[in-house]
């Protein structure tokens, strides 16, 4: 009895020591929130006060001191996140995952960031204020990767440390402007619809832009399976750590639109959601600075960021910047393909990937004049159809460092239009307010135009050279509007109008959001800021009770059963709205999604159908397909004698989808709320492994909102009527310059990328809930809210 009352209590101290030791080493892994720290190359003792959000506050006495001190705040918070991000680019996550990612590093490694990312930085000037602030943002990551706590990914996973450079940030930047493009999603599979089946089929698409009705307003006066390539990049993108940028709102509301007289400034950039989420929000402050931005981790100045003086932010502005073209390679000579001029030499370069626990994988990258041979790129690919990507990223000189730093250090709203131009891609919306009341919109990027007649959505023909690029464009002739008549800028991926007759091409998302967000602003005059929030939060869509009127009014009345006479009630009682108890959303996205697989799987194929739904066309089709009669996709090319009409297509959808919400849901439509179907949760990469999930996902939250409403909460249709959110606005910001110190931002889950930090989730509830917390930018009130950390230079 001793013996076991010993082995007991031996037990029991066992228990308690490795709940001691756990605990200290969770408290030990916690980032430090107060107290002191010595940096060294810091001129001056530098404060951060974090506040109650944790996002932190840096006074100092010189800027390069501020970046430094943001630079170690931003690691002790987010290394893990800059490790992923620099190593997409590069294509090194092999090292770290093994050959799970090796799909992933022979592309982007073959695709020419990282040669690209080199050629910028050879040209940049060493005493610029630019390259020497990034330079204090890099030894603010060092000195916390030298001193500071191992996240405990690096621990899990073995990730060695090494020191970031330069070409981290740049290689970050390149890798966040492909993410942009939709062109590789796109271009390859409309190819292959129009070679198997004609194009008549793609009219019926709208891919010359007959859908974008409502455009921004601009104030100036042989069947190769192409689609391996859509569905590969699909992939790759879908499947990486690090999320994919894909559409954003924003508007800015002038003195004449605001009940105070004063701009207000709001924007929602939607990225694919994970953990952590993408932005890390931080406040600088010195004698002749300030500045309160959202930052991408490894990077040192904001691309979204307010002071007193003036707001900015951004959407994607969706055009085609990127062409493939099919290359003709001599017969006999693997090396030469043909050229306008006669046949010229494939460029070869040798990439070398190394992948954790096994051997390095030797990559050979051809490329032709047009750009990288996707087919030594991606699995799967016929090897005697070259296919090229040109891509403006890596053609044209990168000033992204000097875009970025302009515009979070203009005097102007002119000096902020200077910055603007430095970029040649990523397409983008840079938005603008500022307190002298001005508003204004720019699209970044080098555009240009083809031939007349050259259908840049289609693979090109890369040997005679009529479908290369005939001119590019000079600023000017970007889409734009400063301080319109009436009295707003806003966007919302839609197309802008014509400029000398000229539709710019893109991938441009459905008239949804911009419709309502431009009714919504048409329709008053005294904006605030409470009701610019309700607005951001907004879930209501115009345009989808219109379909479901359709939709119904082409059933055939005759075949209808008690039970869907009841549904119908239901939807035609729908105003569009997709809160959490709504019946009508439910309804309505099940028999969308049947309607849509009923219409276009039997010619493209499961696959296909699936990757089609994820482009802007097939969220462009939404609409417009189902005013069609006469459309070509209504017939089953799989029945043989019979062609079905719209009628029939309509009726068959509309039973399934009253079947499978039954099975799903059970019988009583009351309880078919969205709120049962609709919900987020927000994934970390090692969250993937069952064990782990509860230590590092935030979720899952039943979720308000939907496909393309303000409150973009955007999803894949499924069979299983199960829609999870794939991401959403990555930040919701409102800046009221009439009360510029009590403006308002969200993040979707918490400053911090540490589970063990009190920061990591405490926004995730209040974000999912439409609810907001201030950007600080008041002192006291700062210093009543917060720890404090002081960094003092080392040695003194």
């Amino acid at each position: 009895m001793r013996k076991i009352k010993k082995i007991l209590l031996v037990l029991f101290v066992l228990v308690i020591v490795l709940g001691i030791g756990l605990c200290a080493y969770i408290f030990h892994l916690k980032p430090k929130y107060e107290g002191e720290v010595q940096l060294k190359n810091l001129q001056e003792e530098t404060t951060v006060f974090f506040d109650d959000f944790g996002v932190p506050h840096i006074y100092a006495n010189t800027e390069k001191d501020a970046m430094t001190a943001l630079g170690y705040v931003h690691a002790q918070e987010r290394l893990w996140q800059m490790e992923l991000l620099r190593r997409i680019a590069p294509g090194r996550l092999s090292e770290i995952f093994g050959s799970v990612a090796l799909k992933n590093d022979k592309f982007f490694s073959g695709i020419g960031i990282e040669e690209a990312s080199a050629k910028a930085i050879a040209k940049l000037d060493k005493n610029s204020q630019s390259y020497k602030m990034t330079m204090a943002y890099l030894d603010g990551i060092n000195q916390y990767l030298d001193n500071g706590v191992t996240p405990i990914e690096f621990t899990v996973i073995g990730v060695k440390k090494e020191k970031f450079t330069i070409k981290d940030v740049y290689n970050i930047f390149g890798y966040m402007s492909f993410s942009f493009a939709m062109a590789q999603k796109t271009d390859p599979l409309l190819t292959e619809i129009r070679n198997k089946y004609g194009a008549s089929y793609l009219k019926d698409l709208g891919i010359e832009g007959e859908f974008n009705t409502t455009r921004i307003k601009i104030s100036k006066e042989n069947i190769q399976e192409y689609s391996t390539i859509s569905k590969s990049v699909a992939a790759l993108l879908d499947n990486s750590p690090i999320p994919p940028f894909v559409g954003s709102n924003s508007w800015v509301a002038g003195p004449n639109k605001t009940k105070s007289g004063k701009v207000i400034f709001a924007n929602d950039p939607h990225i694919g959601f994970s953990q952590p989420a993408t932005w890390y929000e931080a406040h600088l402050v010195t004698p002749n600075f300030e500045l309160y931005g959202c930052y991408l981790a490894g990077t040192p100045f904001p691309l979204l960021a307010h002071n007193r003086d003036y707001a900015y932010g951004l959407t994607m502005f969706e055009n085609d910047d990127i062409d493939f073209y099919q290359e003709r390679t001599l017969g006999g000579d693997p090396n030469q393909y043909e050229t306008p001029t006669g046949f010229g030499k494939y460029e070869l370069r040798k990439k070398v990937i190394k992948v954790k626990d096994s051997s390095d994988v030797l990559l050979t990258v051809k490329s032709s004049r047009h750009g990288p041979i996707m087919n030594d790129l991606l699995d799967r690919l016929d090897k005697k159809n070259p296919i090229a990507m040109s891509w403006i990223y890596t053609q044209q000189p990168i000033q992204i460092l000097d875009a970025v730093y302009g515009l979070s250090h203009a005097k102007s709203i002119e000096d902020f239009k200077k910055s603007v131009q430095l970029v040649a891609a990523p397409g983008l919306n840079v938005m603008y307010g500022d307190a002298k009341g001005n508003v204004g919109w720019w699209a970044t990027g080098k555009l240009y135009k083809h031939k007349k007649g050259v259908n840049t959505f289609l693979i090109l023909d890369g040997t005679k050279g009529n479908d290369d690029i005939e001119e590019y464009l000079d600023f000017s002739k970007n889409p734009s509007a400063e301080n319109p008549k009436w009295g707003y800028v806003y966007s919302a991926n839609n197309q802008p109008e014509a400029i000398d007759g000229f539709l710019y091409p893109g991938y441009y998302l459905p008239e949804d959001r911009a419709k309502r967000i431009s009714s919504l602003m048409d329709a008053k005059s005294d904006w605030d800021k409470e009701a610019i929030s309700k607005m951001i939060f907004d879930n209501t869509s115009l345009i989808a009770p219109g379909v479901a009127q359709t939709l119904i009014s082409n059933v055939d009345n005759k075949s209808i059963s008690s039970k869907e006479k009841e549904v119908i009630a239901a939807l035609n009682s729908w105003k569009g709205t997709n809160n959490l108890e709504d019946v009508g959303a439910t309804i309505y996205n099940k028999w969308v999604y049947l309607y849509l697989k009923n219409t276009f799987e039997d010619e493209m194929g499961a696959d296909n159908f699936k990757l089609f739904l994820d482009t802007s066309l097939g969220k462009q089709i939404i609409a417009r397909q189902i005013e069609n009669e006469n459309s070509v996709w209504w017939d089953n090319i799989k029945t043989k004698n019979v062609k079905e009409t719209r009628s029939e297509i309509v009726s068959k959808s509309f039973h399934e989808a009253v079947t499978q919400l039954q099975e799903q849901l059970g019988d009583k439509i009351a309880d078919w709320n969205w709120g049962k179907v609709h919900s987020v949760e927000h994934e970390h990469p090692l969250g993937k492994v069952a064990a782990l999930r509860i230590l590092f996902n935030v979720g899952p939250f039943a979720a308000p909102g939907s496909n393309e409403v303000i409150n973009n909460q955007f999803f894949g249709f499924n069979k299983e009527g199960k829609y999870h959110v794939k991401g959403g606005p990555s930040t919701r910001r409102i800046v009221d310059f009439s009360d510029i110190e009590n403006s308002w931002s969200i993040l979707p889950t918490g400053q911090s990328g540490n589970p063990f930090s009190k920061h990591y989730d405490d926004q995730a509830e209040m974000y999912n809930e439409g609810k907001f917390r201030k950007m600080k930018l008041n002192k006291e009130e700062i210093i009543k809210t917060s720890t404090k950390l002081i960094f003092k230079p080392a040695g003194k």
